[in-house]
């Protein structure tokens, strides 16, 4: 069993993984586009600024859950000291702020037609920006602090007391009064969006978990292979 997990495994797997989603990237990115621009109809009150949700949506869905797992990572990581769930975390993290990023663009185009402002600080943008303030420190302690050891104890620290920020993004739009609506999509319960518009966010969401994929996998490689020049010097 822990054969499985040497490193010439490891890089077998990343590599048949990643060619694999290239092999199907392209063409779900042609079919996720083709429903969202073309084939799904304009808002009835937002017209075609409401094709923004379509990358929007998925952007803050991964951004969160990205950050989630960073967090639950770092509790086990705290428990276990498994160096290779580090390695994960840290590979998550940059692909989590660039999404939690995105996020925050989009919502800001989608805004400006929708609320006739870029930018207000309302509950869950402000809340999202704190996010990303999170996923900067968490990267920063790893870029900057030296010492692995004391690095990974206080990115966890940083993952863990930032898990408290999730909630409040997630149910924000119900304790506060703000300018985003409530959730359309729920995992339980009722959807509130047609499925002419969930069709095509689902389709996107899925490009984009399979593009987080491969930037993963590159990134994970690329992190181990560093750790192995760096303890091949030390000989």
């Amino acid at each position: 069993m822990l054969k499985f997990f040497t490193n010439s495994n490891i890089f077998f797997w990343i590599e048949k993984l990643t060619n694999f989603i290239n092999s199907i990237f392209f063409v779900l990115l042609l079919v996720a586009i083709s429903f969202a621009i073309i084939f799904s109809p304009p808002d009835y009150l937002q017209g075609d600024s409401v094709r923004i949700m379509y990358v929007h949506v998925p952007a803050a869905w991964i951004g969160l859950a990205s950050f989630t797992l960073i967090a639950l990572i770092s509790i086990l990581n705290f428990i276990f000291k498994i160096k290779n769930l580090m390695l994960v975390s840290k590979s998550i993290a940059p692909i989590g702020l660039m999404f939690t990023c995105l996020a925050i663009v989009t919502g800001s185009l989608w805004g400006q037609p929708t609320w006739g402002t870029f930018w207000a600080w309302d509950a869950r943008i402000t809340s999202m920006l704190v996010l990303a303030i999170f996923y900067l420190l968490f990267i920063f302690v790893h870029k900057f602090i030296s010492g692995e050891e004391k690095a990974n104890k206080i990115s966890n620290m940083i993952a863990i007391i930032g898990f408290i920020n999730i909630p409040i993004i997630k149910y924000s739009v119900e304790w506060w009064n703000t300018l985003h609506q409530p959730a359309s999509v729920k995992i339980l319960g009722s959807n509130t969006i047609h499925s002419s518009m969930l069709v095509p966010l689902l389709l996107m969401f899925f490009v984009l978990i399979l593009y987080c994929a491969l930037i993963f996998l590159m990134k994970y490689k690329t992190e181990i292979i560093r750790i192995k020049k760096k303890n091949l010097k030390r000989l």
